[in-house]
């Protein structure tokens, strides 16, 4: 069986979006990654994401992500699991200390882990 996030290969976009991890509107934080010697992938476009101080929906907003960020995951851990543009996952990626965003929204290009996991 092919992934949901193979099947929608590159540049693709869903209009769905999940209320609990998607804001929309103005504002929003820098994006991390950028330098940070970390595996850098983009965030979904069209998405602002909620970053959230743990890897799952339970957890406080700390931030919004802006249009056409890209991320640097730092690891990654179970949480809870999110449907997004990218597919359903229960893949956390952190992005920095203390901030989490659903592997649903990055564009990873696998289904799987892509780098070490938290501990």
């Amino acid at each position: 069986m092919i992934s949901r996030r193979r099947m929608l290969g590159l540049g693709s976009s869903v209009v769905a979006a999940v209320p609990a991890l998607v804001l929309a509107g103005a504002g929003g934080a820098a994006a991390a990654g950028g330098g940070s010697g970390f595996p850098t992938f983009p965030v979904a476009p069209g998405y602002q994401v909620n970053v959230r101080s743990g890897p799952g929906t339970n957890y406080s907003v700390t931030r919004v992500l802006p249009l056409g960020a890209s991320v640097g995951l730092r690891c990654q851990c179970e949480g809870t699991t999110v449907t997004g543009p990218y597919g359903t996952t229960s893949i956390w990626d952190n992005i920095a200390n203390g901030e989490f965003i659903s592997d649903a929204y990055v564009k990873t290009g696998s289904d799987g882990y892509v780098t070490s996991r938290c501990g």
